[in-house]
């Protein structure tokens, strides 16, 4: 297989890997033989993901980070490099968000959101590119969304931090160019639609209702995109059927795709259970939320069951009364 070829014996850092497709990365470059270093805030859950890898035949370093902390993130190399000597590839999967009308989510929320998001992001960009550079070559892979491309409403400051993602891969790899170093270096922005992770138990949350998206997509399929781009990096990789189909539609027909995105996430976030506000995950972790898939799409199943449920009954009542 190609990619355990070119991964075995790599050092690969992969950031937020403590849930979702971060966790599933790195247990799945871990069982191709790469040196993987864990980093996320649970210290708990990196050290059962590393010993998972190492059950495995792995090698694994678990490294506490705070993305948001310029020094915990040049501690997060440092530690790296002690223990494998170089760093190989750079996994930037960073991301938090929150929901709700953008004025109705408190400004601190925001600034967290771009704390994380693109400041996070980029200092583990300035860190692994200086490490390329000076060894001269290396992949950075950061984790975009299909945001990048397209907004969507009640996610604003979230899909504003992803399209700086995009832009910074974009800009990077001129500079790379311009530095003769491009054949040698690459970036890759990795661009999901939305993923059943448990991203949606750790958002934000201000539209009093359950945070649900349609079509969720399997995890596994953004775990693949990832691996193949520490393979084959590409500058913007949709992932999946949705995500590429979005990607050429906001190309084409710009104003009718945010229109008709908007109305989706309307129209899904409506369906929601009531429930009360939330920071979620983005200040502290939560305890909850250690898998790669989310459980969410069970969720909304079992929402929308009761909801058909509830309409039925309504209606049955309306006939009695007739």
């Amino acid at each position: 297989m190609g990619a355990e070829k070119d991964v075995a014996g790599k050092t690969i850092v992969v950031a937020g890997a403590s849930s979702g497709f971060g966790r599933g990365a790195a247990e799945r470059l871990g069982e191709l033989g790469a040196n993987v270093v864990v980093a996320a805030r649970r210290s708990a859950v990196l050290d059962e993901v590393a010993e998972k890898i190492t059950s495995a035949g792995g090698a694994a370093l678990a490294v506490p980070t705070d993305v948001s902390d310029p020094d915990a993130v040049h501690r997060l190399a440092q530690a790296a490099l002690q223990r494998f000597g170089g760093i190989d590839l750079w996994v930037n999967n960073v991301g938090i968000a929150a929901l709700g009308f953008f004025w109705d989510v408190p400004l601190p929320d925001h600034a967290r959101i771009v704390d994380v998001n693109v400041k996070g992001l980029m200092y583990g960009a300035h860190v692994a590119l200086r490490h390329f550079v000076e060894r001269g070559e290396g992949t950075l892979v950061n984790v975009g969304s299909v945001e990048s491309e397209i907004p969507l409403a009640y996610q604003t400051s979230y899909a504003a931090s992803k399209a700086a993602v995009l832009s910074l891969g974009r800009s990077l790899n001129e500079e790379l160019r311009l530095a003769g170093l491009s054949d040698r270096i690459k970036v890759g922005t990795i661009m999901p639609w939305a993923v059943d992770t448990p991203f949606w138990s750790h958002t934000a949350n201000y539209t009093g209702r359950t945070p649900r998206m349609a079509a969720l997509d399997d995890p596994r399929i953004v775990v693949d995109a990832i691996v193949r781009a520490c393979v084959d990096p590409k500058e913007e990789q949709p992932v999946g059927g949705k995500a590429r189909g979005a990607k050429l539609s906001h190309q084409l027909f710009p104003d009718l795709a945010e229109r008709v995105s908007a109305k989706i996430a309307d129209a899904e976030s409506k369906k929601g259970v009531p429930v009360a506000n939330t920071t979620g995950a983005i200040y502290e972790p939560l305890v909850a939320g250690t898998t790669v898939d989310g459980g969410v799409r069970e969720r909304v199943e079992r929402e929308d069951e009761e909801r058909r449920e509830r309409e039925r009954l309504r209606g049955e009542r309306r006939t009695a009364k007739s």
